[in-house]
């Protein structure tokens, strides 16, 4: 069984005393792939030089919703240098965040809709991360996202953007939250859902799944995440983790990546 998580946050220090083993371990759960994903300038920077390093990582560069503030045309500049490099495979992540609020809602949309025009010049697919901002993020997609590729990540929204998403041809991203016993309204968007718009991701280090709940999440993890993602759509596990594995490497175009393993 192959797997592929599709989004990471390896570069967080949480990791700093025991990466070699966490890469370690996921190549023993089966994992051949992990986009690891920044979230502001340094994250992302440091996201870079973790995938330039390791065998089978690739990197997304972005400015997280919560960071909108930091939002300048330097932020702009340096996003578009740091694209250009090999491992980065996609512009993210990026989008809004009405629930903590942690920018102005303005700052973020204009964050939000500098990042898509950036990826649809630099023809990279974007990550997004949008938590209760339905129609705001949907909107904002409708006027800046045309031939765009990308998925929302995390995904914990309603049944009616998932199937607005996916007829725009985005994919959606689950973590280890549809591992959770009280989620089955979650459970029942994947099922709902295409499998070939289906990403499987661990967001590590939050949202351990069951049955490591509460502890630091890490990419080996989303094994679990490909188990319950089989039940809620009756496939087996192994070919869930195949088409999951398949959608995110021509994503993100890693099909003829390097792998964990190597």
């Amino acid at each position: 069984m192959e797997l592929f998580d599709t989004h990471a946050h390896l570069d967080f220090t949480r990791f700093d005393q025991d990466r070699d083993e966490v890469l370690k371990r996921a190549r023993e759960a089966g994992v051949i792939n992990i986009l690891t994903v920044g979230a502001d300038i340094n994250s992302s920077r440091r996201a870079v030089e973790l995938a330039e390093g390791t065998p089978g990582l690739a990197a997304a560069v972005g400015l997280h919703p919560h960071d909108a503030s930091d939002f300048t045309p330097d932020t702009a500049r340096e996003l578009k240098k740091l694209a250009g490099r090999e491992v980065v495979k996609a512009l993210g992540e990026t989008g809004l965040d009405f629930y903590y609020d942690n920018s102005p809602r303005e700052q973020q949309e204009q964050a939000f809709r500098s990042q898509l025009r950036l990826a649809a010049r630099l023809e990279l697919p974007v990550i997004i991360h949008s938590r209760e901002a339905e129609e705001e993020t949907l909107k904002i997609l409708q006027e800046e996202g045309a031939g765009l590729a990308g998925v929302v990540h995390c995904y914990s929204s309603s049944s009616g953007m998932a199937k607005r998403l996916v007829e725009f041809g985005f994919h959606l991203g689950f973590t280890g939250l549809i591992t959770f016993r009280k989620l089955g309204w979650l459970r029942e968007i994947v099922s709902q859902t295409p499998p070939e718009k289906i990403l499987l991701e661990t967001d590590c280090p939050y949202m351990a799944p069951e049955p490591k709940r509460g502890k630091r999440n890490e990419p080996a993890y989303v094994k679990y995440v490909a188990e319950t993602a089989a039940n809620c759509l009756n496939l087996p596990v192994e070919k869930v983790a195949e088409l999951t594995t398949a959608n995110g490497q021509q994503l993100f175009a890693l099909e003829d990546y390097s792998r964990l393993e190597d």
